[in-house]
Order: C-alpha cells, then sequence, then structure tokens
C-alpha cells in the first residue's frame, strides 16, 4: 500500500485524536482495570458503540502520558495487509516523533494484526487495544497474544453511569431524591444503558441497525455461515426471551438444524460478540455447572427496542438482566464466578463464589408487595443458604427497603436504584 496514503491517514487522525482527548467524558468503572504501565497489551472488548474509545480517550486524558494513536477502521486503510503495518509504525513515529505509548482503535481489521503487536510488545512498547467484533472476541486473544495481554471487558453504561452522563444526582437521602432517582431508574430500565441510545429518538432503528451489524458483519461473515435466516432467527429468538434457559435440541428442532452441536455453535457466536451473555447452574460437582443454561441479553435495550420484539416489556425479566450485568461488572475484576440456583424445592436468582465459597445470595423480584411472592422469593434464599452455608442474602426489588428475618438469618432487602448507586466495585 502506498505509504503517502497511510501518512494522509495517520496525520488526520492525530488532529481528531487531540479533539477527542479534550472532550469530556464519563468515567467509567472500569478504567482502573486499565494498567498504563504494564508491559502486557491492555486489551478492551465489548460490545458494539459501549464506549469503548471514549473509555480509552478519557484513560489517556487523565494519565498525561504521551501516545501516538492509530485507527484502523478507516477506508483509507481498509486496504492495508499484515505486511504494511511495518510502514504504519514508521509513519507513526514520523507523524508523533518519539513515542512509548500507543492506543490502537479497532484493531481486529487487519489480519495478523497480532504479529505486529507482538513485536511492539518486545520492543518495549505499552499497548492500548480496543475491538468490538466477534474475529477479535472468539479465542483470538488467549491464542496469539498468550501471557501478553489483560483484557478489559466494557458494558454498556451501569445506572451510576447513566445519571452522570444525563447529571442526574443518585443521593437518595430525602424523598426527593428517592423519587427522583426512582424516574431516573424507570427510564434506565426501558431504555438501557448504551451510551448512544440516550440522545437517539428513534431508539427502535437505533438498536435495529446495532443488532444487524453484530450479526451481518461481525458474525455471519466471520464464521461464513451458510443458514444466515435461521441463525438470525436464532438470535432474535433468545433475545426476545431472555432470561431463560437455553436447550440446545429444542433449538435444534424449533429451527430445524441438523444438529444440537450447531444450535450451540451458533449461541456462542452471539456471546462471543457480546449480544448475550450466559449464567450457569450452581454446583460444587463441575459436571452440573456446565449444564442447564441461562441466557440474558447484554442490555435491555436488545429485549424491547427491536422489530417484532414482544417479549421484552416485563419488568421483573428486565430488572434481573440489569442485576445480573451488574454483578458482571463488580464481581468478574474480583475473580468471582456468578451462578443461579435451581433444586426441586426452590431457586435463587444468582449466586456469587470467589472459589469455593459462597460469598452472597441474591433474589430479584421487581415487586414484593404480594405476601406468596414475598414467601417464594425468602424459600429460594433459604434453600440456597442451606446449601452453600452462606447467610450474606439480599433481595433486590423495585422501591421497598427493610430487613426479614426468617430461621436465625437475616435478610437485607433494597431498592434497586439504591443498590445501583452503592459504591462496592
Amino acid at each position: 500500500m502506498d505509504i503517502k496514503i497511510i501518512e494522509s491517514a495517520i496525520f488526520d487522525q492525530k488532529e481528531e485524536f487531540f479533539i477527542s482527548l479534550n472532550r469530556d467524558y464519563c468515567s467509567r468503572q472500569e478504567e482502573k482495570l486499565v494498567n498504563l504501565a504494564s508491559s502486557m497489551a491492555q486489551v478492551i472488548i465489548g460490545i458494539r458503540r459501549s464506549g469503548k474509545s471514549s473509555l480509552c480517550f478519557n484513560i489517556i486524558k487523565k494519565s498525561g502520558l504521551k501516545f501516538a494513536y492509530i485507527n484502523f477502521d478507516d477506508e483509507r486503510l481498509s486496504n492495508l495487509k499484515s505486511d504494511d503495518l511495518n510502514f504504519v509504525l514508521e509513519s507513526l513515529y514520523k507523524i508523533y516523533g518519539d513515542f512509548e505509548n500507543l492506543f490502537i482503535d479497532e484493531i481486529q481489521n487487519i489480519d495478523e494484526w497480532y504479529l505486529f503487536v507482538n513485536r511492539l510488545l518486545r520492543n518495549g512498547m505499552h499497548i492500548l487495544i480496543t475491538g468490538s467484533n466477534a474475529r477479535l472476541l472468539s479465542g483470538e486473544l488467549a491464542t496469539h497474544l498468550t501471557g501478553r495481554h489483560m483484557k478489559t471487558e466494557l458494558y454498556p453504561f451501569s445506572f451510576n453511569e447513566y445519571c452522570e452522563y444525563k447529571k442526574i444526582s443518585t443521593l437518595h437521602n430525602t424523598t426527593k431524591e428517592k423519587g427522583l432517582l426512582r424516574v431516573a431508574f424507570d427510564s434506565y430500565m426501558h431504555d438501557g444503558g448504551l451510551p448512544e441510545l440516550i440522545n437517539e429518538k428513534r431508539k427502535q432503528t437505533y438498536v435495529n441497525t446495532l443488532v444487524d451489524n453484530i450479526v451481518k458483519k461481525d458474525i455471519e461473515k466471520r464464521y461464513s455461515i451458510a443458514y444466515k435466516t435461521t441463525f438470525e432467527n436464532i438470535v432474535s429468538h433468545l433475545l426476545n426471551n431472555a432470561p431463560s434457559k437455553i436447550n440446545y435440541l429444542e433449538l435444534k428442532d424449533q429451527f430445524g438444524l441438523r444438529s444440537d452441536h450447531t444450535a450451540e455453535n451458533y449461541v456462542s457466536y452471539a456471546k462471543n460478540a457480546y449480544l448475550i451473555s450466559s449464567l450457569h447452574k450452581f454446583s460444587f460437582k463441575s459436571r452440573i455447572r456446565i449444564r442447564d443454561e441461562k441466557a440474558y441479553a447484554v442490555d435491555v435495550a436488545f429485549m424491547n427496542n427491536r422489530e417484532n420484539a414482544m417479549e421484552g416489556e416485563n419488568l421483573g425479566w428486565r430488572l434481573e438482566t440489569i442485576v445480573y450485568i451488574e454483578l458482571l461488572r463488580r464481581f468478574k475484576p474480583q475473580e468471582c464466578d456468578i451462578y443461579y440456583f435451581d433444586e426441586n424445592k426452590g431457586e435463587a436468582d444468582f449466586i456469587i463464589c470467589k472459589g469455593r465459597t459462597v460469598i452472597q445470595i441474591i433474589q430479584v423480584s421487581y415487586d414484593i408487595s404480594n405476601e406468596k411472592t414475598l414467601k417464594r422469593e425468602i424459600k429460594g434464599l433459604l434453600l440456597a443458604s442451606e446449601a452453600t452455608k452462606c447467610n450474606n442474602l439480599l433481595i433486590i426489588t423495585d422501591h421497598e427497603e427493610k430487613e426479614y428475618y426468617e430461621k436465625e438469618r437475616t435478610i437485607h432487602i433494597s431498592p434497586a436504584y439504591k443498590w445501583l448507586t452503592e459504591v462496592n466495585y
């Protein structure tokens, strides 16, 4: 490729880079997980449009370090080959001068990008990388940057971040503060946390386009899926019914697939691209933990803001999804595991484990004003408590806040808007 074209693209991107560094950004909890002094590549991955580039700009801005920048999501660089990457590096030095820190945006657009990155890491370069599609997410990091990368997963805005972006106070000490925060949470429950969606009036059009791009550009193209319509229907089915257990044999029969293995592959593609996230059943036995998987949408916007999405208005499902994604944000960086509990006599929505130790059990129920509903939720908590020997029990609901005592155990009941805004990362 002509080096002049490469230089021109990088020169123009430099101006865009410095403009971006001067913008104000919403702080993200994941910023503290990124170590710019590390000798390993810092890789930010997640669903499209979750704010990965903005996160990186804010990290660089706060660091005060000198960075060079290259964005491979540029039509002038669309024909770039791996053999041209040395020209890219030469052009970066020409335009930025000497540098030790490099931010590479949308790196997955280049084949064999990992050879370039590994060479830079061997030479002592500190590298920050973003990527969003399945080419980067489907195990290639582990395969090609073994032992030389730290992965940070970025999800759409948490409720805390949503409030910061909209300049809404998260205080809830007075009746007025609680009321205003509950209004904000109702909006978040409906629209979710995709950063760009907040200011979009045509929300369904935005979400449809986003899902379409992920399914067709990131997944179908990457995996050369032959039965595209079938795959798209399965993705819609999963999002329409989330959260729900995944039965691969049922998917095979319902969508006319040749085997349940194909159904399992299709679901894994959607997980790799962060359209859905899965949860496994709790057990101290490994053979049970790998069965009975549940699927969650990665953001509640995918549950209702899509064409033909008629299942997503259930407030209990939406609240459960929000809590699950928040648990991923809070506990995955702490190297904890999250499961659901299900025995014949009762269920609990979430069990958080550190190794073999269960540290918390959580039920999610939007409305517990009905005594029968409350007793069902408490029964599930107590069963899980007895099975795991954990007494840190919590029910997250819409607005109620109190403590409940049953069988010598204390059950904390917290409104979602309060639990979500607690700083306990």
